[in-house]
């Protein structure tokens, strides 16, 4: 169990961090499966409106800043730039 970062409730967490690296860890152990269900959600619409290619380096770097903001921030939808379709700028 673990108490949320996100959504603030006590629910099921990870046994192991759901994505690699530092943020994944950091994941792993403070957001619940529920919310990370979500950010999966939102992955997809990201990469879909920017038409991200995962293969390209910047796009990684893009997805990861906009995890760590949905996840950790408010997780607001509103924080998440979605207005300049087929551009990822920083």
């Amino acid at each position: 169990m673990v108490t949320c970062a996100r959504c603030g409730e006590t629910r099921e967490g990870f046994e192991k961090a759901p994505f690699p690296g530092p943020v994944g860890a950091r994941a792993g152990e403070q957001i619940c499966k529920e919310c990370w269900a979500a950010w999966v959600k939102q992955q997809m619409m990201l990469i879909n409106h920017y038409g991200l290619n995962l293969m390209d380096p910047q796009a990684r770097g893009f997805l990861t800043k906009q995890m760590e903001a949905f996840l950790f921030a408010s997780g607001r939808s509103e924080e998440i730039d979605t207005s300049k379709q087929g551009t990822i700028t920083h």
